[in-house]
Order: structure tokens, then sequence, then C-alpha cells
């Protein structure tokens, strides 16, 4: 028998009923910051292992982005290292939310402007009401320079941590920075 999936729209509109930012808004915000940066097209990337098989600059750093909710509807942007495990319980405590869950596709439409796979802090652009706290992986920071989707997964931007971080100030988002090494999960004897 043949399983079909339904696949629900979802509404291409941000919580305060605005068209979310295009690539080109999020990279003309960056120039006008004078933050420099270098944008490359490619396939769709939706995985870090699709973005560790296309990738194009092997320096720097790359990450993964998990946007979180908890019970009370608190939302939470964690931009890890792409290598990274992290126990979602032992974070949703670190950072005081309790328990945490990856949030609905509509939900990350409606507060970041981007869909599942295109994940990125430079969606903060999108969060006009401040609604989701943003949490960095200082283990990233410490990379001179770092590449992250500009609002859409089949392009790669490429700019310094201090651009990033002046960039998400600019858009009322200034990180919390987070030493993941702490409470990580260790994966040397996973199966």
């Amino acid at each position: 028998m043949l399983q079909v999936r339904c696949v629900e729209t979802i509404e291409t509109l941000l919580a305060n009923g605005s068209p979310p930012a295009t690539p080109e808004s999020v990279l003309a915000r960056l120039s006008a910051l004078g933050v420099r940066h270098h944008t490359v097209r490619h396939a769709v990337l939706r995985t870090v292992s699709d973005s560790k098989t296309h990738r194009q600059d092997p320096e720097g750093g790359y990450s993964k982005n998990l946007f979180l909710r908890n019970k009370k509807g608190r939302m939470w942007l964690v931009t890890l290292h792409e290598d990274r495990m992290v126990d979602l319980r032992q974070l949703g405590v670190h950072i005081g939310a309790g328990r945490v869950s990856f949030a609905s596709p509509q939900r990350l439409m409606r507060y970041l402007g981007v869909v599942p796979g295109a994940v990125t802090p430079l969606a903060v652009i999108n969060d006009h009401g401040n609604q989701v706290t943003t949490i960095m992986d200082s283990k990233l920071l410490h990379f001179d320079k770092v590449h992250f989707h500009p609002c859409d997964n089949s392009l790669t931007t490429t700019l310094h941590c201090d651009g990033l971080l002046r960039f998400m100030s600019d858009c009322g988002h200034t990180p919390q920075q987070i030493d993941f090494d702490e409470f990580a999960v260790d994966t040397r004897n996973a199966n």
C-alpha cells in the first residue's frame, strides 16, 4: 500500500504580517553595516551532511542551527559548531528553559522567516518583536570566518565573526555565548 504524506503549506508571513527578508536584503544590511561578506550559490543544502559534501570553502567555522521552544512558547535559536552533539535536556536546563523541543516549521517561518534546512543566525533580521533568544556556541566564534545561509539554503555567505555579531546586535539579538564543552554529548564511544 502506498502511503502518501500530506504536506502542509506554510504561510510565508512573519508574526507582524510582513514578508520575510530576502537574501538580497540580508546582504544589503550586512553591507550597510560595513560587514565584509562573500556569497556563493550552490545546490540546496538541508543538512550538515549536505554541506560537507558540497562545501566550496573548507576554511572557517560551519554550523548547525536549532530552533527550539519550551512548553510556555518561549523560543531559542541555538547556533552550534557543525560537529557538536548536544543533549536537549541538558541544554534546556542550562539555558533556564526547562524541557525544550524543536519548534514547528510554521513557527520557524512566523518568527525567523525561513524553512527547515535554512535556519541561520542571519534570520534574526526577521524577528522584529525580539521573541527569539539567540545562543551561540563559543567554539564557533573562535574561527576567524564563519559560513551561514542568508535565509536561503541555496546560498552560503562567508563573513568574519565580529561582523556576524555586529549584524545580530543591529537586529536586536546579541547572542548569549555558551561553552558547550561543559555539557556536550561525548560521541567517542557512540555506536
